[in-house]
């Protein structure tokens, strides 16, 4: 009995068109590919039910004569390369000459295009019929519409999602390609509107701003290209452009990061990570830098037919990109998030250790109950010589490089006076950031427990991390031992002010850290160490945590939040209406 049957030619048509072709977006990025790899300057794309009833591309490149609009919906007709070897040196965009013969297996399709204005030419095609060409009119370049999506296979189609969806996934794919090519102008029109106008000749940064940034975004700083930046790094073979937004534009998960090699959107998680890790620190735990990565290399360093719709690329070393993207922002953000308060040292800076600074923990005993308020003045003569006559508890504090304590608030912020502004210090952060810092400089010392901790863990992995990192975790002060089923801690690392429970969960959380556990360590000791909101400060301790803060070169804490904000004389007045 025969089992095996040859399709007819139209039936495998349909079906390889469907790894091409699955919904409308994917149509927009073929024609956008065609578009730009035909040198366009202005680019429209235009979209109606969705991108199902009508998608639509029309650029102004250099069009295509009737001897190649013959042979364009063909399988396999491309005019980017010749032999397999032309992918070691091809830059375009498209090179499997798959698109359109896909487009024309499940659409119908017309293509309208003119290589110098005057003469022009109409392509008609319908699934299952032959293609008809006839004169047309049209400027140079060319348009190509597709309508009527999976008319013809109403079993792909019931599987596409609702117009306005499908519509989002279009505009996501023409933003794509709109951020990788800043120099070519684009619009974008739903059902007939204008949604979308990008100007040409325009920088990465600009471009970035006005599509990754939503509306609030935008508005911030009287404009976001201010808290936008544009970086390049460079390599063997490559060159790198990195646009991200600084930490007031984070964003609560990784939507907002874009990887681009050679003008395509890819899927990189290495790349994503370089971004991120070049921007450790900057960032506050939890929160991710909004940002896109553009990678322009040589061909012949990366494979990129190794995925249906390119969005995937083999490189060649992709361990040099991903350093060169780390170094680079690293040293950005070094030189560039680095507030210097030109505040010179009495003598050689020195970091509390431990509980240094004098606080109290007990708010049964805080500060501001002590504070007498002078009585209410019983008359206007009376209010006006208790205004001119400055109260008991208004004692000024300063030192000897001009810095004056102004007092604290809601238990946690030390406000400081210094060169006409306020300066409002976390002290929790700035404290935390300072014992990092001497914690990084010094070698951890151990203490050894007066009444170890004894513990059980909960599963194999556990015990697997421990026995392995035995030696490790003591070379960080922690001595752990086993003690008959369980575990027990001999020793910590000196100024651990962290409950037995706790101790425990810190411990284990450092087995997702990998090379990085004894920086998680030191951030979770200087994070131990500081005092805390809530603590109470004298006035000589706030004014010496106040002059280390702003010795700092680095004003974030370990886990990236800014450890301090200023606001200017000037801005005061301004907002009280003074000039």
């Amino acid at each position: 009995m025969k089992m095996i049957n040859i399709l007819p030619p139209e039936e495998a048509r349909k079906i390889a068109a469907g790894e091409v072709i699955d919904r409308p977006s994917a149509l927009i990025r073929e024609f956008m590919d065609n578009a730009l790899d035909a040198g366009a300057a202005n680019i429209e794309v235009s979209i109606e039910g969705g991108g199902v009833a009508r998608t639509e591309v029309s650029d102004d490149g250099h069009g295509m004569s009737r001897e190649d609009l013959e042979l364009c919906c063909l399988t396999h007709a491309t005019s980017k390369i010749r032999t397999l070897a032309d992918l070691d040196s091809s830059l375009s965009l498209g090179f499997r000459g798959e698109a359109l013969a896909a487009a024309a297996a499940v659409t119908r399709l017309e293509i309208l295009t003119s290589m110098d204005g005057l003469k022009a030419f109409k392509l008609e095609s319908w699934p299952g019929k032959e293609i008809s060409i006839e004169q047309g009119r049209r400027k140079k370049g060319t348009s190509v519409r597709a309508m009527g999506l999976f008319d013809t296979i109403p079993a792909r189609k019931r599987f596409l999602k609702r117009e306005g969806s499908e519509a989002v996934l279009c505009r996501n794919v023409f933003n794509d390609k709109a951020l990788a090519f800043p120099d070519i102008g684009f619009r974008f029109f739903r059902d007939s509107k204008l949604k979308t106008f990008l100007p040409p000749h325009v920088s990465f940064k600009e471009r970035f701003t006005k599509i990754a940034l939503n509306e609030k975004e935008s508005a911030l700083s009287a404009g976001a290209e201010k808290l936008v930046y544009e970086i390049t790094a460079r390599g063997e073979g490559f060159e790198v452009i990195i646009v991200f937004a600084g930490p007031e534009l984070s964003r609560g998960d990784r939507r907002g990061q874009y990887i681009f090699a050679n003008g395509r959107r890819i899927q990189d998680f290495s790349l994503i990570q370089a971004l991120e890790y070049g921007l450790r620190g900057l960032f506050p735990n939890g929160v991710h830098p909004v940002g896109a990565v553009f990678v322009n290399i040589d061909p012949a360093l990366a494979d990129f037919n190794i995925h249906p719709a390119k969005r995937e690329v083999r490189f060649l070393d992709p361990g040099a990109i991903h350093h060169s993207i780390t170094t680079t922002l690293e040293n950005f953000r070094r030189k560039t998030f680095t507030r210097i308060y030109d505040i010179p040292a009495a003598g050689p800076e020195t970091f509390p250790e431990g509980n240094a600074f004098n606080f109290e923990y007990n708010k049964e005993n805080d500060y501001r109950t002590g504070i007498k308020a002078p009585a209410a003045p019983a008359s206007g003569v009376l209010a006006l010589q208790a205004a001119e006559t400055p109260p008991a508890y208004a004692t000024e504090h300063f030192t000897g490089n001009g810095l004056r304590l102004v007092g604290r608030i809601f238990d946690l912020f030390i406000l400081v006076e210094y060169n006409e502004k306020l300066i409002i210090i976390d002290q929790h952060a700035a404290h935390e950031r300072i014992l990092y810092n001497s914690l990084i400089a010094n070698p951890v010392t151990e203490q050894e427990l007066l009444v170890p901790i004894p513990f059980q863990t909960e599963n194999e992995d556990d015990d697997r991390f421990l026995e392995s990192r035995q030696k490790d975790l003591a070379g960080l002060g922690i001595r752990i031992e086993k003690d008959g089923d369980g575990w027990r801690i001999d020793t910590l690392p000196a100024g651990w002010r962290v409950s037995a429970s706790q101790t425990i969960k810190e411990i284990l959380g450092l087995k997702t850290a990998g090379k990085n556990m004894a920086e998680k360590l030191t951030i979770s000791l200087s994070c131990a160490r500081a005092v805390k909101d809530g603590d109470y400060l004298d006035d000589e301790s706030a004014l010496v945590l106040a002059e280390q803060a702003l010795r700092l070169t680095d004003l974030h804490c370990p886990h990236g939040r800014p450890i301090l904000f200023e606001i200017e004389r000037g801005e005061m007045l301004k907002a009280v209406k003074r000039t």
